[in-house]
C-alpha cells in the first residue's frame, strides 16, 4: 500500500520512434492508501494476483531495444484491471485463484464507475494518444503468469496470444524456433475465451493495427538480469516477425 500512487500511467521512452508501442497493464502492485490494501492478507499484495511480477522489467528492456514507447499502469490490477473493460465486474475481482480481495466485494455500479474514471480512463486515453501519434506501429502487450495455477504446473514458458487478428502472432510463432529455445505456444496459458485480449481488441483489432499479447512464465524473469535477457530476446522476435510482414520501418 502506498500514499503516492498516481492515477495515470507511466510513459517510458515517450519519444521513441520504433515500429512498436508497448503496453504493460499489470506493471504495478501499488494500492492507493484510500483502499486500505483492499483487505488483502499479508503478502498477497506481492503475489501474481496483484500484478504481473517481472513484466515491467521485460517491457522496459524491450522499449530500449526497440526504441519503443511503453505505457505502464501505476496501480494494481486489483484496483482496476486495465486489460478489462472500464468499470466491468471482471476489472475488480473479489477472488483471484485462491486469493480473496475483500475490498472488491459488493461493489456498487457507482463504485466501479468511480474506479474506472480514476484509473482506467487515464490509462486508456494515454495509450490512445501514444498510438494516434504512431499510426503504423504495432501494439505489443507484455504480461507474466504464475508457473502453477490451481495446483497444476504449466509447461508453456512463453505464450503468444491473439484475438481475431492473428497476423503478428502467426509471424512470431514462425520465427520463434529460430529465436528462442523456450517452450512457446499459441494462446496459452490463456486465450481470448478468458477475456484477456481487451487491450488488443480495443486498440488493435478494431483499428486494423498489428497486435499481439506476450505472456512469460514468471519464474523465468525473477531478477533484473533475467528480465533484461528476456526483453532483448523478445524484442528480436518481434523485430523478426515484423520484418516477415514487411513492417520493419518506423511508423
Amino acid at each position: 500500500m502506498t500514499d503516492s500512487v498516481g492515477e495515470g500511467p507511466e510513459i517510458v521512452n515517450a519519444a521513441g520512434q520504433g515500429a512498436v508501442v508497448l503496453v504493460c497493464e499489470h506493471a504495478s502492485n501499488a494500492i492507493p492508501a484510500a483502499f486500505a490494501g483492499l483487505g488483502l492478507a499479508p503478502g498477497d499484495e506481492a503475489s501474481h494476483a496483484a500484478w504481473d511480477p517481472g513484466a515491467l522489467g521485460v517491457a522496459r528492456a524491450m522499449a530500449a531495444a526497440l526504441d519503443a514507447p511503453l505505457v505502464a499502469a501505476t496501480v494494481s490490477r486489483l484496483v482496476h484491471d486495465c486489460n478489462r473493460p472500464g468499470g466491468s465486474p471482471g476489472a475488480m475481482p473479489p477472488l483471484t485463484e485462491t486469493i480473496a480481495i475483500p475490498g472488491n466485494r459488493d461493489l456498487t455500479r457507482a463504485d466501479r464507475a468511480d474506479r474506472a474514471r480514476r484509473y482506467y480512463a487515464p490509462f486508456r486515453d494515454a495509450l490512445e494518444a501514444v498510438l494516434a501519434a504512431r499510426p503504423g506501429a504495432a501494439l505489443v502487450t507484455v504480461h507474466s503468469f504464475t508457473p502453477i495455477w490451481h495446483g497444476v504446473p504449466r509447461a508453456v514458458e512463453i505464450g503468444i496470444l491473439h484475438d481475431a487478428d492473428a497476423r503478428l502472432a502467426d509471424a512470431m510463432l514462425v520465427a520463434a524456433p529460430f529465436r528462442t529455445g523456450h517452450v512457446v505456444a499459441r494462446n496459452e496459458p490463456y486465450g481470448p475465451q478468458d477475456g484477456v485480449t481487451h487491450t488488443l481488441r480495443e486498440h488493435g483489432v478494431g483499428k486494423g493495427r498489428l497486435n499481439v499479447m506476450l505472456e512469460i512464465r514468471n519464474d523465468l524473469i525473477a531478477g533484473d538480469a533475467a528480465q533484461a535477457r528476456m526483453g532483448v530476446m523478445l524484442a528480436g522476435l518481434v523485430t523478426a516477425a515484423l520484418a516477415g510482414l514487411g513492417q520493419g520501418a518506423a511508423p
